[in-house]
């Protein structure tokens, strides 16, 4: 079902200067709920003209990648409607460009994702200047963060057409798009409870054509929206949901960094999409909370469920934020 939500629009800065940035941006004022903006004509190196389909192939070389392979274009990371599938990045390049292909592992028309990973995804992070070295010297990284607040730099390639579901991500995070065009759809942190979440991600997939019989109050979520251009850079601080279409062949480079103190986070994450360590421990809590609720009579255990959501909404949620 369509549904006619109000699409906000993103604010766009041009020409932004780190100072710019950190204090009119990303102000570390703890009563100020920091939102997702669009930047314009940020230096960004040679990566805007030089990255092309043959020179990637050509620079990148032959390493071998892990990609994600969809029949559709709607990739559903929570039912896993793709294959995962490993091919050396030239070749992988020149056919995530294409429409419709000669070689494929499902079907002509398939759609191929890249997320590049570190040398051993469980140990290490995604670093383009580790995994892509030649590549990351085109591209100039905005040093809008204290170079220990580095987490990762993913190299992100995507088919045309390609749509990406809905998550959050535990850090802030500047999403550098290099080439191609690309729709992003966002939703704040205060609408989680119209999200239908599993985990980081969001059970809705399609963010424009919701089944609202199946999903009824996701019509309530507020819905920001923006279109990148090659050049532009997204800053999405951290649990904004986003959900991506790429208009065309699109490469794109995420940078993320850690908003909090480094003890605040899972020191095994790699990915960075595991929650910080106290909100981890808190609803490990709260399960065992709920579980010991099982042991009451169903009107008592709604009862005091009740009284659990009420005291919550009095100690933890904030009035600061919209």
């Amino acid at each position: 079902m369509e549904i006619k939500q109000q699409k906000i629009s993103l604010p766009e800065y041009t020409n932004v200067d780190r100072q710019t940035f950190l204090q009119d941006i990303y102000p570390l004022l703890v009563d100020f709920q920091r939102k997702p903006v669009v930047l314009k004509g940020l230096h960004l190196g040679d990566c805007s003209t030089k990255w092309t389909v043959d020179y990637m192939s050509k620079t990148g070389g032959s390493k071998e990648v892990k990609i994600h392979v969809s029949e559709v274009p709607q990739m559903d990371f929570i039912r896993k409607n793709f294959l995962y599938r490993t091919l050396p990045f030239d070749t992988f390049v020149k056919r995530a460009a294409k429409e419709k292909h000669t070689e494929f592992f499902i079907s002509e028309n398939e759609k191929y994702y890249l997320r590049s990973l570190g040398e051993d995804p469980r140990k290490d992070i995604a670093d383009i200047s580790k995994q892509f070295p030649q590549l990351a010297t085109d591209i100039h990284v905005p040093e809008f963060f204290e170079k220990d607040q580095f987490f990762s730099s993913v190299f992100r390639i995507s088919s045309p057409g390609l749509q990406l579901w809905t998550h959050y991500d535990v850090m802030d995070n500047l999403l550098i798009q290099v080439t191609g065009k690309k729709r992003v759809v966002l939703y704040s942190p205060r609408d989680a409870p119209y999200l239908y979440l599993s985990g980081d991600k969001s059970e809705v997939l399609d963010v424009d054509n919701p089944d609202l019989v199946k999903y009824p109050l996701f019509s309530h979520a507020r819905r920001y929206e923006c279109y990148l251009e090659a050049g532009d850079v997204l800053f999405i601080p951290a649990l904004w949901f986003h959900n991506t279409v790429a208009d065309g062949f699109g490469v794109g480079v995420n940078v993320f960094w850690k908003d909090l103190p480094s003890e605040c986070y899972d020191k095994t994450d790699t990915y960075g999409n595991k929650d910080p360590c106290a909100a981890s421990r808190a609803m490990q809590i709260l399960d065992r909370a709920l579980k010991t609720l099982e042991e009451l009579p169903e009107e008592y255990k709604d009862f005091y469920a009740r009284r659990m959501v009420l005291r919550i909404q009095a100690k933890a949620y904030s009035a600061n934020y919209e």
